[in-house]
Order: structure tokens, then sequence, then C-alpha cells
């Protein structure tokens, strides 16, 4: 027993004091990051809510069912196994130690064995999805592409040998008479079952149970110098994350009159350390399990984004940098974070469509990070695409990404045949809603039809609302998510401005990027009203009985869900309500539909940037909306609108998709109540639907 004690304590010595040392040091490159934000603090409700579902239920696990499902069963099972791993230091100081109260229950035994017989299932299954996406089979395919693979096998190794010498300690136990439930039969069936293969000796049960606790503190220090320091910072980094998600709006809002007033203030981020603490916590927390980068639609489509590597990519800056940062080796040069570590194409090539953060088991922001990365290049750098610093000029200029007059924003109104008040200097009293129509619903013929089709609806439904006309400008969208915060704190608090001054309340938005910033964005500006978008009004009219589709639709439909509608707010079951209210329309969904959405490619103001690398995204959501045998791709943005549109366009040109329409579902139900009716369309032909252009017609975006 001296020996064992001796031996069992040695090793967890040795141990523990390697890992408190690098414990230590990686909370000091994490402490030596800027200081969180005050609009970050945590919430002690959600950060309780995320310990719970995030982390206890793993919630986000389970979009993967098969190795969600292992790696559930893998995290719970050495959660109940800690309870071995007590067991195992007791035998140290007594041979038949038994964990007080309940340590000689034979449910434990049972419940003991169960998890270890899981844990080892789960390492099997493991094992044969690593093999079967191996990145040396599979290539960029691979969602393990660029992680640490070979570090994995051995993270399974290890595992195994946790369970291995568990067992067979416990066997020797049950051998040697001092078992903990010698008396339970086959409860402690896995333990049970290993005696048979165990000699009854003390010197094995002494070898296997030191074994046993020198490979349980091996693990911990190994998992702290590798991938699966996860197991330590993803449960703080789920308490500190942004409740109730990271979506929506952008994490910070840079107080850019206090930061000018500092000659030496960093707008945005440069350099691994101008990254708050949380952000740099956030790249210690990555699994590299690559699920952000099977969703990306750049990735997808043969970009060179990948969110798991920018994000492995920051740590590994914050980990080389580690001298400067607190080494103390004050002549070490910063590397700039692009070029040195992130490509400039990788940075341009995001959407913004929040498909990762969504994905991500963790709850990392890699959009957060990419956009603070973009106003560092934008405001210190002036570095960005040339094509995108027309948009910001015309932005800046003439209030929209056009460049177009002001005046044109009211041409619309003369494709519906009822009065629209146009607000001058109050909201009238009997007005509810203010519309916001936002910059394409104004300016994009193709959008124009989706906007008129909105007031239509709204006309029949009874809802007194107004427009802004001329005075309605850019919420600032765009030059927010290119990285110009500058440019859109300008237009977003003239915006508010305006609507304070008019009296604003209700506001009712067409556009999802309108209604995103709006709504969850100028908050933080002082700007606060009650926003819904049309898809929530649309079902909400059906609901009450106010629109009653009656009209039959004769057609198949698939519905494509536009990013910061469905995936950044959450707003998936309105359009599906409106749609499926229509008799005689087939609605069909895409493979990848709702939170887990393929975007348009038109987000992170990519729709005034050329898409010059891989695949574009817009063509690749089309072929898939295609697929489903659709006449009707019905969706609620006017970005989408276009995206797919010109993508449908294409594949007509091909010879493909002749009979398809893009429309937007107010055109849609507007058919179903009697206001339009709905054709097929025909190769190079108008929309039957379309009104006469306007007297200078809007040009369309450039494609993305």
């Amino acid at each position: 027993m001296t020996v064992r004690l001796i031996a069992g304590l040695a090793v967890s010595a040795v141990a523990f004091a390697v890992a408190l040392y690098r414990l230590q040091w990686l909370a000091r490159l994490v402490l030596s990051g800027a200081p969180i934000p005050p609009e970050r603090k945590p919430n002690v409700l959600g950060a309780l809510k995320a310990q719970l579902t995030d982390v206890l239920a793993q919630r986000k696990l389970f979009k993967v069912k098969g190795a969600g499902t292992a790696h559930a069963f893998t995290f719970w099972g050495f959660t109940v196994l800690f309870l071995t791993i007590v067991e195992a230091y007791g035998a140290l100081f007594k041979r038949d130690f038994a964990i007080p109260l309940i340590g000689k229950s034979r449910a434990l035994g049972l419940i003991e064995d169960i998890f270890a017989v899981a844990v080892l299932l789960a390492i099997i299954v493991f094992t044969c999805i690593r093999l079967a996406r191996s990145p040396r089979r599979m290539g960029r395919k691979s969602r393990f592409y660029g992680s640490h693979v070979d570090q994995a096998y051995l993270v399974l190794a290890m595992i195994f040998l946790v369970i291995a010498t568990l067992l067979l300690y416990r066997g020797a136990q049950i051998k040697s008479g001092y078992f903990p439930y010698q008396n339970d039969g086959w409860w402690a069936f896995a333990s049970k079952a290993t005696s048979y293969i165990t000699p009854n000796s003390m010197a094995f049960e002494t070898t296997f149970i030191v074994a046993q606790i020198a490979v349980v503190v091996g693990f911990l220090v190994f998992l702290l110098y590798g991938k699966h320091m996860h197991i330590v910072t993803a449960p703080i980094n789920a308490s500190l994350k942004r409740h109730p998600k990271g979506l929506g709006a952008l994490g910070t809002t840079p107080d850019l009159e206090k930061l000018m007033e500092d000659e030496n203030a960093v707008l945005g981020v440069g350099q691994v350390d101008h990254f708050h603490q949380q952000q740099l916590l956030q790249t210690l927390a990555c699994t590299e399990c690559g699920r952000c980068q099977d969703k990306c639609p750049a990735w997808n489509t043969g970009k060179p984004l990948n969110p798991k590597l920018v994000i492995t990519g920051i740590r590994d800056a914050l980990f080389a940098e580690a001298g400067r940062l607190i080494g103390g080796d004050t002549d070490a040069e910063p590397k700039m974070l692009v070029p040195d570590i992130i490509d400039p194409d990788v940075l341009w090539s995001c959407t913004t469509c929040g498909a990762c953060v969504e994905e991500c088991p963790v709850d990392i922001e890699h959009v957060d990070a990419i956009i603070d990365m973009r106003r560092y290049q934008v405001l210190m750098e002036s570095s960005f695409p040339s094509e995108a610093g027309t948009m910001l000029r015309n932005i800046e200029n003439q209030g929209n990404p056009w460049g177009l007059r002001a005046d044109m924003r009211m041409e619309w109104l003369e494709g519906v045949d009822f009065e629209i008040p146009v607000v001058e200097d109050k909201i009238p009293d009997d007005v509810e809603w203010l519309y916001w129509v936002g910059c394409a619903g104004s300016l994009d013929d193709r959008a124009r039809k989706s906007t008129q089709a909105i007031a239509r609806v709204f006309h029949a439904a009874g809802i007194k609302f107004a427009i802004l006309g001329s005075q309605e400008t850019c919420t600032g969208d765009p030059a927010r998510r290119m990285g110009n915060e500058y440019l859109f704190q300008e237009m977003a608090k003239a915006n508010i401005e305006i609507l304070d001054g008019v009296g604003t309340k209700k506001i009712v938005a067409s556009c999802p990027h309108c209604f995103n910033t709006i709504g969850n964005e100028y908050p933080s500006l002082g700007g606060n009203y009650e926003v819904v978008h049309h898809s929530q009004l649309l079902g909400r009219l059906v609901a009450e009985g106010k629109l009653s589709p009656q009209d039959p639709i004769v057609a198949k439909l698939t519905y494509h869900d536009p990013c910061y509608l469905g995936r950044h707010n959450n707003i998936m079951d309105a359009p599906r309500t409106v749609l499926d209210a229509i008799p005689g329309l087939e609605r069909v969904e895409m493979h990848r539909h709702g939170k887990r959405g393929f975007c348009c490619g038109a987000g992170g103001a990519r729709m005034w940037m050329e898409e010059r690398i891989g695949k574009r995204v817009n063509v690749e959501r089309t072929e898939e909306a295609l697929d489903t045998g659709a006449e009707i791709i019905a969706t609620s943005c006017p970005y989408c609108l276009i995206m797919l549109d010109d993508a449908v366009n294409g594949k007509r040109a091909e010879g493909k998709a002749q009979n398809v329409r893009v429309i937007d579902i107010a055109q849609v139900i507007g058919d179903s109540i009697g206001l339009r009716k709905l054709q097929p369309a025909t190769a190079g032909a108008p929309e039957p639907e379309a009104e006469p252009a306007a007297a200078e017609a809007a040009p369309e975006a450039p494609e993305a």
C-alpha cells in the first residue's frame, strides 16, 4: 500500500504542477487582450442557461447526429466516471475504500459500468468517422481539413486507456475481494467480465490503480497543450457569450467620438492583442471539429475562407507572440493579422451569414472577429476591394449603395393605384406603421415589384401605413459589414434623428438587413423602436383572418430563408405560415433550410464586391432550389431576390429553369387574394405582373 500511495501521489503532484503552470500561462495570454467591452459583460441567468443547455445537455452537439451523440455520451460518461477517479484515489489510502453514503450502491456500480462501455463505443464511432472523413481521403471537403488530426487519434487512445485501466483495476479488485460492490453479482457487469482475465494479485491491482491515475492526470496535461483545451475553456466561453445568441447585432459598438479624442486609439483589430479578452478565450475554446467549415458558403464554393482556420490562425498567432505579450520581449515586432496571418481574400470572402456561429458547439463568434479585422483594414489602413469603395462613396454622398438620387425612392409608388402617405413632418395619427422600404426595395427594378406587392397586400388587409420617401436613407448595414463603422454610425444617427423627429414608434421593414439593423443595432446608438419584418406582419394578418387566401395557386414552391431573417433573427415560421395558408400550393423544402439555410451570397457587403474566386454562391443556392423541382422560388429579402434571380436568369441562358420564377412571399399571397395572377416565367420575358418601367430605371446590383 505504501508503494501504491507514493507512486499515485508523486505522479499526481508532477502532473498538477505542469497543468497549473500551463493554466496560468494561458490565462495571462488571454488577459493580454483588450478589456471586455461593457456591453459584453456576462449575464448571470444567461450564463446559467448556457451551462445547462450547451454544456450539460450538449444541445448544439446533437445537430450532427452520430458524432454529436457519441460526444454527448463521452462527456456524460466522464462526468459520471469522475466518481471512479475519486475511488481510485481513495484506494491509494485504503484498499477497500468506498465513497461515503453512495459508495456501495448497486445502482452506482451499474451506472459507472454503463457509461464506461458507452465511452468505449463512442471511441469506436469517433474513429470510424475520422477514418471515413479523413482529409487524406476527402481533401478540403473533409470537415477535419486543417485540423490536428493526428492529435485527435492520440486523444482517442488516451480515452481508451482511461477506460481500460479503470476496468482492469476494478476487475482485479473483484478478484481479490476488495471491490466496493463485491456482493452485488453482475450489477457492475463490465468490471465483473474483466475480472475473468485479471489475476488475484495486489501487485496487478496496484499497477492499474496507479496507471489509472497516471493516465487521467496525464490526459489533463495533454489536453492543456493541445486542441482539447476546450474541455476547460469552452464552459467558460459559454458563460460569457452574448445572450440570447451570438447573432443579430454585432457584439460591439465602439464609442467613436471618445476614440477620436485619443491619438493612439485603434479602430478595429489589426494585431492579435487588439482582440478583447473574451475573443482570445474563444480561440482557445475551438475544438477544430470543422462544423463551421462544413456549413460556410464561401468555403463550400471554393473560396479561401475557412472559419475554423481563421480562429485557429488567431490562436496560433497568440501563442507565437507570447514572448511579446507576456514574456517581456519588448523588442519583438507585432505581426499584423492581415496579411501576415489572415490573407485578404479570406477576410473579404465572408458573407456574414452566421452559419459558422450557428453551428459552433462551443459558441465562438467568428463573424465578430472578421468584422473587427475589416474595421481595422478600412478605418486604419484604407485597404479594401476597390468596387466596395464605390459603394461606400455612394452611401456617403447619395444615401444609398447605388448612388441614385433620393427622389427616385418614390418612383415605385407609380405602380400602385392607391394613395400611400409620405411623411414630411409627423406621422399622421391614423397611421399605425411606418413602412421602411429600404434601398433595394426602392431602387432596384426587381425588388420594386415585391415592394409594390407588399404595399398592395397591406392595403387589402386594412393596414394603415406611411413611408418616409426621399427622407429615407441607407441604414448603414453594408457599410458596417464592410468594416466602415464610422460611416455606419453617421448614417444610423441621421436616421435615428429623422425617425425620432417624425414620431416613429412601429416600423415594418421588408429588407431583413434593414430590419436587423434598425431593430438590433440602432438601440446601442439611442434608436429604440418596435420593428417587425413584413413576413411577420403578413403571418399575423393571416392568423387574425385579415388576409384570407382563397384563389388556389397550383404550383410547387420552395422557400429560401434569408440569413438575416432566419439565422440572425430566428424568423422562419412566419413566412411558411403565410405560404401554407395558400390553397393548392405545394411547398417543398431545400436540403438546407431554416437555421441551416444556405446563403444567397449578398450579405457582408458581398453584394457590392465581385466574386472572382470559385463558384458563385448564388448559383450554388439556386441549383439546390432547382433540384427540388419547384416552379417558384420564394423569399422575403430583396437582396436574396436579386441574387437568386440573377442565377435563375443565368440558368435560363443555359436552356434551363425556363418556367422558374423568383418572387417575394407577398407576391404569392397577393395572387391568392386576387391582387395579381402569377404565370409561369418564360426565358427572357418580363414577369407578367410587372408595372411599366419607371421613368429612370435603377441599375441592377453588380453580381456578387
